[in-house]
């Protein structure tokens, strides 16, 4: 099974602000440029997000998932809204399981879900957007993960915004 991570980050590692917020992705929202996203979207079966990625997904005017299979990583209760599913063990035991279950495509999203996976060899691709802004502090992207990740780049884009795409495979240190 594939899991992915596509993700946009401040120039200087964050993913959003220390509260939570997102509104510095505005400044490269250009109207008709989704940078990729619907295509590796239409490439998803299964979305394996954190507890904070999903809160702040439901406060969005429209389910920004239908039709795929969530599965929200959290200790804490949640009552399932969209047909979500409540994980709470190590990302080898998740991926077993949706490999089990048929899945063949995983998107990976939030913080700490994407350094969980990132540390339990469990991702085999990322595309990082670069966003042209330094936050200075927030929620990292990237953590300790207890040893080297080995990156290959596949791909690169730049786009007249300024955001730059970045798309590495994830290759096993021997």
């Amino acid at each position: 099974m594939r899991c992915s991570v596509y993700i946009a980050t401040s120039l200087d590692g964050f993913i959003a602000r220390s509260d939570g917020g997102i509104d510095w992705l505005e400044r490269v929202q250009v109207a008709g440029e989704d940078y990729g996203y619907a295509a590796f979207m239409s490439s998803v079966d299964t979305l394996v997000i954190g507890r904070n990625t999903y809160d702040l997904a439901r406060t969005f005017d429209t389910w920004p998932y239908t039709g795929k299979r969530v599965v929200v990583l959290t200790h804490r209760p949640l009552t399932p809204v969209h047909g979500e599913e409540v994980w709470s063990g190590p990302p080898s035991e998740i991926v077993a399981r949706l490999g089990a279950a048929k899945c063949k495509h995983a998107y990976i999203d939030g913080g700490a879900t994407i350094q969980a996976f990132l540390a339990a060899d469990a991702i085999t691709d990322l595309t990082l957007s670069l966003v042209p802004v330094l936050l200075g502090e927030g929620v990292r992207l990237f953590g300790k993960t207890g040893h080297d990740v080995a990156l290959r780049l596949r791909e690169s884009k730049s786009f007249p915004s300024g955001l730059v795409q970045l798309h590495y495979g994830v290759h096993k240190i021997e």
